[in-house]
């Protein structure tokens, strides 16, 4: 199978153009099972070089509002009434 470690940039990229050539093969095949262990070198090289942090809540609230097109008065079954809307956003 010829797999090795990600250690540098340079493997990361060519373990993406790897998975990308392998994108949609069927499992519990040779190139699938090559696709399931790349994507588990990169998950993890990708969680310790370039790790994501999480959003915000508030933040993350008013880009889900934007995105559903949502006011403050919607939120409020979810949240409570007016004013606890205001207090969290």
């Amino acid at each position: 199978m010829d797999i090795h470690p990600i250690r540098t940039e340079k493997d990361y990229d060519a373990a993406l153009a790897e998975i990308e050539r392998l994108w949609g093969s069927k499992r519990r095949t040779p190139n699938g099972d090559r696709l399931d262990v790349l994507l588990i070198l990169v998950e993890s090289y990708e969680a310790k070089n370039h790790p994501i942090d999480p959003p915000d809540p508030v933040d993350a609230i008013k880009f889900r509002m934007e995105q559903m097109n949502l006011t403050r008065k919607d939120l409020e079954p979810l949240i409570g009434p007016r004013g606890r809307v205001a207090e969290v956003i």
